[in-house]
């Protein structure tokens, strides 16, 4: 049977967290003469016994005495949070259990993990799409997010990289993921029963090959661990997922193979997200995120990635996106019905922490000529393996 790829019909997947106007939300708020933080749980999907009772808000006294940020009590309304430093980052990590951490899809998906690896104990909230994530931290609906933004075989997510731009949020670390597909399908189906596998569209690719062998018609959806529960939920007995163990486990299906990636060295590299950024430090590797853009014109790239090599810092990640908003310019004198240029952001990973100070000389040497900086984070590097 040829192998196709079609897109199933699927709903959008739930998001746990929902705008004020929607009827289940959580809202936080700090009192302006006292620093206490009241939420309020409303439950939309409550029965009817329930439904006359009152949400009554939680006041949570005790968590701005253990919050990462640092308040003024004398003052009124409480001060701005002065950003983290590296060791309060390392703290948090070992008592994630204080954190709400946003990432992107259903229970099950391979950012869940991610975002338990980056913070151990945490509470992982469940997004809809990765601008929901961007939005909850806005919105102190939680205290962070954990968002992919490459993988080693499918290359760079480029709408996280447009959303990085978009949003005010700051990397504050990585942490990488190696990822490990299964065939999954409900119990008492055997792999000769599958017509079809359901997937995201870079898990279905990761498993070409073997999917082709199986001659298994692949459908694409929003989630890997999403198509595991539709498979599941709605007991399609002729179709399976590719996913991760820890979504069979959730889901109660049963794994028909393992590994099924086409290359083993499958790693995925996860971003860690904060209202505030901390304090670069040299007591550890580090690396900084930015982006820029420059002047139309031969060997503005080559004079702008050289102030780098100049210095002995070593580049990780260079990525080239379209300026939004200012896609054609004006045609030269010379051209002939073409643009003069098609202008682009560059972001650029580098091994260095901000607080050395060829990383300062560095980008103050860039920002003699580039029209456009912005720092995204100077963060902790992952130098573990995945």
């Amino acid at each position: 049977m040829a192998a196709t790829t079609s897109r199933s019909p699927i709903t959008p997947l739930y998001s746990q967290i929902r705008r004020p106007n929607s009827n289940s939300f959580i809202t936080l708020k700090l009192l302006q003469r006292r620093h206490n933080i009241v939420i309020h749980a409303c439950d939309g999907s409550s029965s009817a016994g329930k439904s006359n009772q009152k949400n009554q808000p939680i006041k949570l006294q005790k968590l701005i005495e253990g919050y990462p940020y640092e308040f003024n009590s004398k003052d009124s309304p409480p001060s701005l949070p002065r950003p983290l430093t590296s060791a309060k980052l390392s703290n948090l990590t070992l008592e994630g259990s204080l954190l709400r951490v946003a990432y992107q899809g259903v229970r099950g998906a391979y950012s869940e993990s991610a975002a338990e690896k980056a913070y151990p104990n945490c509470e992982p909230v469940p997004c809809e799409q990765f601008d929901t994530a961007f939005e909850a931290v806005e919105s102190w609906l939680v205290d962070r997010a954990v968002l992919p933004i490459e993988n080693s075989l499918g290359g760079s997510i480029h709408r996280n990289y447009d959303l990085l731009l978009r949003h005010r949020l700051h990397i504050v670390g990585e942490v990488k993921l190696e990822i490990r597909h299964c065939l999954l399908a409900n119990h008492g189906v055997e792999i000769q029963d599958l017509k079809r596998v359901l997937s995201h569209p870079q898990a279905l690719a990761q498993c070409e090959n073997t999917l082709t062998k199986l001659g298994l018609v692949r459908e694409a959806v929003d989630d890997t661990a999403g198509a595991a529960k539709h498979v599941a939920f709605h007991k399609i007995m002729d179709a399976g997922a590719v996913a991760s163990m820890a979504a069979a486990k959730i889901y109660g299906l049963n794994v028909l193979a393992q590994d099924i990636q086409d290359d083993s060295d499958n790693v995925t590299r996860f971003l860690m997200l904060a209202r505030e950024p901390i304090i670069p430090g040299t007591d550890k590797p580090f690396k900084t995120s930015i982006v820029f853009s420059l002047e139309e014109g031969p060997g503005m790239l080559f004079k702008a990635l050289a102030v780098f090599a100049m210095r002995n810092i070593n580049l990780t990640k260079i990525e080239s996106r379209p300026l939004q908003k200012q896609a054609l310019q004006t045609l030269a004198d010379s051209s002939i019905g073409f643009p003069k240029y098609f202008p682009y952001l560059f972001y650029v990973d580098f091994e260095t922490s901000m607080a050395d100070e060829r990383a300062q000389n560095a980008l103050a040497h860039l920002n003699e000529f580039a029209t456009f900086m912005r720092v995204l984070g100077s963060y902790p590097a992952d130098t573990g393996l995945p």
